[in-house]
């Protein structure tokens, strides 16, 4: 049982091994397959196929250096059948595991450069060599890394896809718990209307049951005792549901004095300015809480987005409001206007999310204010206008469009075409490479043929016993072949080389033939291979 759960524990470890297994046989069936590569190269490639498995999901790219090696070590021009298989698969993986191209495209590059370097120094290599180990490289290394980053891509388009739906689900349920609060907040309002109006009512007519004629004194102070009761429910119900319409893990606000102290306590530069009547009335629940609010968030905002700035709070209270006011203005001489605060149409706001200043307006607006933020040349301010006695809810402004779509969809967009990219690049890259690689290869087609061409003078002015090195630089740079061509009569007997060359540029029959024996032109003739073969 112990043993099965150390075997479950190291699953991962596990199915990582078995993929390397598996990778390892896949790479190394060639070489069981194949009769191409000799023993020696067979007994090296086993255990270096091994550590390029092994490694593959490590370094994908370094990998990539096994199986080139091997095929170089077999031809030069990279083109074989025990290990090209293995250079498409090790590539194919780099695409899909490595994000980065730009690695994968110099090692590209690096090789086709080696191989022309090879071309050009090693002894009996040549310009077709090379052109096949581009080819090689263009379709057995490229197209697959192109593939593997096209999957790699729609992977993560699936990927972004389910994160998005996640994402939308939260918002969703953001926006179901703001609906909710919201409703709320309206229950509230319906009820502080309905029940408040009921309950005056009642006093009123208690009121009126008091002083009516003819009642004793036992009815006048029961008739007082409800007046005063339906009173007392009046203002328990409008302290209820005010706590109702705020957070219910809100805590009963400090006076502004408090507020005001503890901010410059802490570092904040605030001061405090009163306006108006003498000796106010205390504030209604609503409208203090909100006061508090007001000038807390602000106060927040200006430490948080402006520091150093000098923060002044403006407390005017008049016989049938109160008007808060929180500026912030910059200490600097240069007359700058300091960053503003998002405002609260919804952009951005003091928190960082765009619910700061919006949770603002919302409770001045149940409160029955109104309210505005905006910047100024030298900072930000906020105001508030509140009534001291209840009045009716503002206006709710008109929602922003909610942009949590407009986001989702651009991400979305952004990872399409991300796909698009890759399934175009799989595509015209090739297409580009393979057509550059044909015009490469005719354009030295034109070169070599015109190249080759031994002119009918020069071809007229050699002698037979004429030594070699005295011919040599009246020859071509290239030859028609480096072996006879097919239908080409047989080399005269006795000769030690035969060289062809063209007659004319593009030209395969007829063609110039000399023999060299001993180090000199033993025989020049003109011969024509047959038809079906030239």
């Amino acid at each position: 049982m112990t043993r099965f759960s150390r075997l479950l524990d190291d699953r991962p470890r596990t199915r990582e091994a078995l993929a390397a297994l598996l990778l390892w046989l896949l790479l190394a069936a060639p070489l069981a397959l194949s009769d191409e590569a000799p023993p020696w190269l067979r007994l090296t490639a086993a255990p270096l196929l091994a550590a390029a498995a092994y490694w593959a999901r490590r370094a994908p790219l370094a990998v990539l250096a096994v199986p080139t090696a091997l095929g170089l070590a077999l031809t030069p021009d990279l083109l074989t059948e025990t290990f090209t298989p293995a250079l498409a698969v090790l590539s194919h993986l780099l695409g899909r595991r490595s994000p980065d191209t730009r690695p994968a495209l110099l090692a590209v590059a690096g090789l086709c450069a080696t191989g022309l370097l090879l071309a050009l120094t090693l002894p009996g290599a040549d310009l077709w060599g090379w052109f096949t180990l581009v080819a090689t490289v263009l379709f057995a290394a490229v197209l697959p890394w192109l593939l593997g980053r096209f999957r790699r891509q729609q992977a993560e388009l699936q990927r972004t896809g389910w994160e998005l739906a996640a994402r939308m689900e939260r918002e969703q349920q953001l926006i179901a718990d703001r609906t909710r609060l919201r409703e709320r907040s309206r229950i509230a309002g319906d009820m502080h209307d309905s029940l408040g109006h009921d309950l005056s009512l009642i006093a009123v007519r208690a009121a009126a049951l008091q002083v009516a004629p003819g009642m004793d004194d036992a009815g006048r102070g029961s008739a007082a005792e409800l007046r005063q009761a339906a009173a007392d429910a009046t203002e328990r119900l409008r302290e209820i549901l005010g706590v109702l319409r705020q957070d219910a893990a809100e805590t009963a606000p400090t006076s502004v004095t408090d507020l005001v102290e503890r901010a410059t306590a802490s570092g904040i530069p605030v001061h405090l300015h009163r306006h108006g009547t003498p000796d106010p009335p205390p504030l209604p629940p609503l409208t203090a809480s909100a006061v508090h609010r007001v000038i807390q968030e602000a106060i927040t905002n200006a430490a948080k987005h402006a520091p150093g700035n000098t923060v002044t709070v403006t407390l005017t209270t008049e016989s049938d409001e109160v008007t808060v006011a929180v500026a912030d203005t910059s200490t600097e001489t240069t007359g700058t206007p300091t960053p503003p605060i998002p405002a609260a149409s919804g952009n951005g706001s003091g928190t960082g999310a765009g619910t700061g200043l919006i949770g603002l307006d919302e409770r001045v607006r149940l409160a029955g204010g109104t309210f505005q933020a905006h910047p100024t040349p030298t900072g930000f301010r906020v105001t508030a206008r509140l009534p001291l006695t209840p009045g009716p809810t503002a206006a709710h402004p008109q929602a922003q469009p909610d942009e949590t779509a407009g986001i989702s969809q651009r991400e979305l967009t952004q990872a399409r075409q991300r796909v698009r990219r890759g399934m175009a690049d799989a595509i015209w890259i090739p297409v580009a490479a393979g057509a550059a690689l044909f015009l490469l290869v005719y354009g030295f087609e034109v070169y070599t043929s015109h190249q080759s061409v031994l002119k009918k003078a020069t071809y007229d002015e050699l002698h037979t016993s004429d030594p070699t090195p005295a011919i040599a630089p009246r020859l071509p740079g290239y030859e028609f072949d480096d072996e006879a061509p097919p239908g080409a009569p047989a080399d005269p007997a006795d000769t030690d080389e035969c060289r062809f060359y063209r007659t004319a540029t593009f030209t395969n029959s007829p063609l110039y033939r000399l023999c060299f024996t001993d180090g000199r032109l033993s025989h020049k003739d003109r011969v024509t291979p047959t038809p079906d073969d030239g």
